[in-house]
């Protein structure tokens, strides 16, 4: 299961508040990061990507702030998130240039991987910083997030950032080797779990509460950020990250717990796009771009006939040939009105129509299922 990890091109790692964090001062653990950030660059020289989705800002800022140890209230994790959030990116920035490699920090909440709109400027920014070189870091945004949005753990949101710009493996470094049949803490003799291809109610009954007192996800967490992986085409991995160097051993044959997806990210994707978002309105095409829609190819202003209906940036629709025929579904780059001035137009005049710098792309062939 080890070589998932090696043959991957693009992978997230998360990373658990109780392995940055020491639990009896608050400190940041600063070799073991740096150990970490070193299998990262190896992971990069490898040709992989790698996005990073780190808890720990909480626990570094409520030292900081002098807040005391126990639940906080939200108010006062949001204060706390807001203070540990920069020693957290700085340690990040600073780790990375020993290899050169530039940092990005990214905080989001559950609507950025919900609403659809948002979805797309998020997963355009995420995409456009791995181009770029650079390995994004990822948070929630803590300081803004109320109960009612919040991810509540950082286990399903790497599952969601995961699954937004299609990575074929997810690893969740933990206090824990994998998953037991039973809490191995309650339960010394509970068998260990190698692997598993499909989140079952036998699976489900597995998982146990949180016991390390600083992060807020446990084993059904982990399990519920596995069935939004695999959904996605994406292997993921529990792994103990306890010690320096975890990736490394996980890719050499380290103890984890594999979670096999049965799919693909881009054909899990083209899946999620052809049946599972209701069309808000139709875009008819000539017969040029269905043409270069077949051979592959994204659809361009130049080729759009029609615009039907009303739609926001972000939403489905239909892509249909002008003999009505429905062609593919796709997530179109521009509303509704802003299509119709841009319709049969060069890409290059996008611009001066609308004035500001859209997409080259109507709907990029990413973003679009062929039915």
């Amino acid at each position: 299961m080890s070589g998932r990890l090696a043959s991957a091109r693009r992978i997230a790692v998360k990373i658990g508040s109780s392995l940055l964090v020491e639990r009896d001062n608050g400190d940041l653990r600063r070799a073991w990061l740096d150990a970490l950030l070193d299998d990262v660059a190896a992971l990069r020289q490898n040709g992989a990507e790698v996005l990073l989705v780190s808890s720990g800002a909480i626990a570094l800022g409520r030292g900081s702030l002098g807040l005391p140890a126990g639940t906080l209230t939200l108010e006062d994790s949001q204060a706390a998130a807001a203070a540990g959030q920069i020693r957290l990116a700085h340690a990040y920035q600073e780790s990375l240039a020993r290899h050169r490699i530039a940092v990005a920090q990214v905080l989001l909440t559950a609507d950025d991987t919900e609403q659809r709109r948002r979805y797309l400027n998020a997963r355009a920014t995420l995409m456009r910083l791995l181009a770029l070189g650079a390995v994004p870091v990822i948070n929630e945004n803590d300081t803004v997030a109320t109960d009612e949005i919040r991810f509540g753990d950082n286990d399903r949101l790497a599952a969601r950032v995961a699954a937004m710009i299609g990575c074929e493996a997810l690893v969740l470094l933990s206090d824990i080797d994998g998953l037991y049949e039973r809490d191995p803490g309650l339960h010394p003799d509970a068998a260990f779990v190698p692997e598993v291809n499909e989140i079952s109610p036998q699976v489900e009954a597995m998982a146990g509460a949180s016991r390390s007192g600083l992060g807020r996800g446990g084993m059904t967490t982990k399990l519920q950020a596995a069935r939004i992986a695999l959904n996605a085409g994406c292997h993921m991995a529990i792994a103990d990250g306890r010690r320096n160097n975890p990736l490394a051993a996980l890719r050499h044959g380290g103890r984890a717990t594999w979670f096999v997806s049965q799919a693909n990210p881009a054909l899990a994707r083209k899946r999620w796009i052809a049946g599972g978002l209701r069309a808000a309105g139709t875009v008819v095409v000539d017969a040029g771009a269905v043409a270069a829609l077949r051979g592959g190819k994204s659809l361009l202003p130049a080729g759009v006939l029609a615009i039907e209906g009303q739609f926001e940036r972000g939403d489905a629709v239909l892509v249909r040939d002008a003999a009505g025929s429905d062609l593919a579904r796709g997530l179109i780059a521009y509303s509704a009105d802003e299509a119709r001035r841009i319709i049969r137009r060069r890409t290059a005049e996008i611009e001066a129509i609308l004035g500001y710098r859209g997409r080259a792309e109507m709907i990029h062939r990413d973003d679009l299922a062929l039915l």
